[in-house]
């Protein structure tokens, strides 16, 4: 188990260490189950007073707030105390699962495949024809790459994962359990009979850009005809929906069980909370927020924070929320 001297955790994450401890912090943890060799985190003033009931030695905290450290404890002062504990966590981090060797003999690979140097292939992993792999690919146990697909370097796929044919990958990015990238978009229409429904094929494919994180059972559609676009650096929840012809600008981020519909646009630092579903061929301008729940069914300026179903600018539908609760007092 690691463990480290306050010394050298504010070596790593350079802030100003006010107070002293000589206990050794063997990780990270909230202040309430934060036991003596823990190091915790205070973000805001709401959570200053855990600080005196909290058994930590030591916490990180924001430069704007005032705290005494204590007898045999220590507090280091940062700009930014989230930032600061993703560096600790990273020091702590547990090595994740080894491989015994690069290519399982379990795995089925097809005679086309490039493979580049230090790639893993896991157990029983599915790999078709043509498929590319970059320098450094990682696929866990019972991964599948369909034909012409490309991965690009450095990229992690955990197991379960199926990418469908013909997709297009970048380097450094992270799909964890059970993701599904490149299904068929959702599209059908009324027989001309009214007697069922036809299937609309959908021919085009998903394309990802590099540092993209994609979350557990989240899924992402191809393209009924060209693609479905996720820009560089977005990060994507669990149970996450993108339909088919959606595309996303770079570093958006979407919590769980949000959801876009087919031909949404998203510009660059689109933040969308959790529950939200976007209508088909919305487009949502840079920099703009969906609230958590809300139901967006018309287009969204720049910058614009929305709530509500149906979606409306934040401070209005606050206005709104407001009147009926006195309303309700009457």
């Amino acid at each position: 188990m690691a463990s480290y001297t306050i010394q050298e955790i504010n070596e790593i994450i350079k802030g100003e260490l006010i107070g002293s401890t000589d206990v050794l912090i063997e990780g990270p943890e909230q202040l309430k189950n934060a036991k003596k060799n823990h190091i915790t985190f205070i973000g805001s003033n709401k959570y200053s007073k855990l600080w005196d009931s909290t058994q930590a030695c030591a916490a990180v905290i924001n430069n704007n707030l005032h705290i005494e450290p204590g007898e045999n404890r220590a507090i280091i002062k940062v700009p930014n105390a989230d930032l600061a504990m993703a560096s600790i966590l990273e020091m702590f981090s547990p090595p994740t699962p080894e491989f015994e060797v690069e290519v399982h003999p379990t795995a089925v690979i097809h005679e086309t495949v490039k493979i580049g140097p230090d790639c893993i292939v896991g157990a029983n992993c599915y790999i078709g024809p043509n498929v590319v792999l970059g320098e450094g690919v990682i696929l866990y146990p019972n991964v599948c790459v369909y034909d012409e697909t490309i991965i690009g370097d450095y990229t992690t796929v955990w197991s379960g994962t199926i990418i469908r044919e013909r997709c297009v990958i970048g380097n450094h990015c992270i799909f964890h359990t059970n993701v599904s990238i490149g299904a068929d978009g959702f599209g059908y229409r009324p027989c001309d009979d009214g007697r069922g429904l036809v299937k609309i094929p959908q021919i085009g494919n998903v394309i990802i850009g590099h540092y993209v994180e994609i979350g557990a059972n989240s899924c992402v559609d191809r393209a009924k005809f060209s693609s479905t676009i996720i820009g560089d650096g977005c990060k994507i929840d669990n149970l996450v929906q993108i339909a088919h012809n959606s595309v996303m600008g770079r570093s958006c981020i979407m919590a769980g069980h949000s959801g876009l519909a087919g031909s949404v646009t998203l510009g660059d630092g689109v933040i969308i909370g959790g529950s939200a579903s976007i209508k088909d061929h919305t487009t949502i301008e840079s920099g703009a927020t969906v609230g958590a729940g809300s139901g967006v069914i018309g287009d969204i300026k720049a910058g614009q924070t929305v709530l509500g179903y149906p979606a409306q600018d934040s401070r209005e539908m606050l206005k709104q929320w407001v009147a009926l609760k006195r309303l309700t007092r009457k």
